[in-house]
């Protein structure tokens, strides 16, 4: 199938691009407990998942460097198709987490535990929606990541995008960098959604592009995190700088959620 991916020459030594080398996926099967035999099969899917995508799709990765290695950060994505999460979980080159709902963890059988590992491999966490405290509970998930010293994704304006263009963010984003100083680096995900257009149940086979930006660190801003013109500021920032990436006409609406 020709080169596995066409990536920075800073990022062409990293194998499989979500930050874990097979041999150390391998290392960790040892008899330690449940605990180190769920993180050694999440690491295995990531893994497994890291090779197929660059065997089969051979995504064109620009500044994965850019993300930093360790520490808290927040990777905020323009948003084209349902599969961005996965695109952005196997390219950015370290464990990312990501919102996910909880009803997707609570199914039984095996095929219910199945998607349920599947989806932590991937790095989503559980969280409830539809009710009056999904966003509260949102928020206390990703800090809970971020204190950590986790990377947390995140797509500011909330919902994929069914027009093509870049559509206003929401402050949530900026919410989460000015209360934990995490620096936030912009993505722009590339041709995600004729991979998997709206309404397709399974992947299509097109390559996509994946460009990472420089961090911004909104640190100047520290103890203004109540401010709400401070919280517009910090994210239609964060939105130049993912149209800058993206190529996208920006739009400064917010987009419709899709219908249920």
């Amino acid at each position: 199938m020709g080169a596995l991916a066409c990536l920075d020459p800073h990022d062409s030594a990293r194998m499989p691009p979500s930050g874990w080398s097979c041999n150390e996926v391998f290392s960790l099967w040892e008899p330690a407990g449940d605990h180190q035999r769920s993180r050694a099969v999440h690491l295995l899917v990531r893994c497994l998942l890291a090779l197929f995508a660059r065997f089969v799709y051979r995504p064109v990765v620009h500044g994965a460097h850019r993300v930093p290695r360790s520490g808290p950060v927040i990777i905020a994505a323009n948003h084209r198709a349902a599969v961005d999460t996965a695109v952005i979980a196997l390219t950015a080159g370290r464990p990312v987490s990501f919102l996910g709902k909880a009803e997707y963890f609570c199914r039984s059988g095996l095929r219910g535990r199945a998607l349920a590992s599947f989806l932590s491999a991937l790095g989503y966490v559980p969280v409830e929606r539809g009710n009056a405290k999904a966003g509260l509970d949102a928020l206390h998930a990703a800090r809970t990541v971020l204190d950590a010293g986790g990377a947390f994704a995140i797509y500011p304006e909330g919902t994929r995008s069914l027009d093509g263009r870049l559509h206003r963010g929401h402050t949530g984003v900026a919410t989460l960098a000015l209360r934990t100083g995490a620096p936030v680096v912009p993505v722009a995900l590339i041709g995600t959604e004729r991979v998997q257009p709206v309404g397709a149940r399974f992947p299509r086979l097109h390559r996509v592009t994946v460009r990472f930006g420089e961090p911004l660190d909104f640190g100047r801003y520290e103890g203004l995190e109540n401010s709400s013109m401070i919280r517009r500021a910090v994210t239609d920032e964060v939105m130049d700088a993912i149209a800058r990436l993206s190529q996208q006409e920006y739009v400064d609406t917010y987009h419709e959620r899709p219908a249920a």
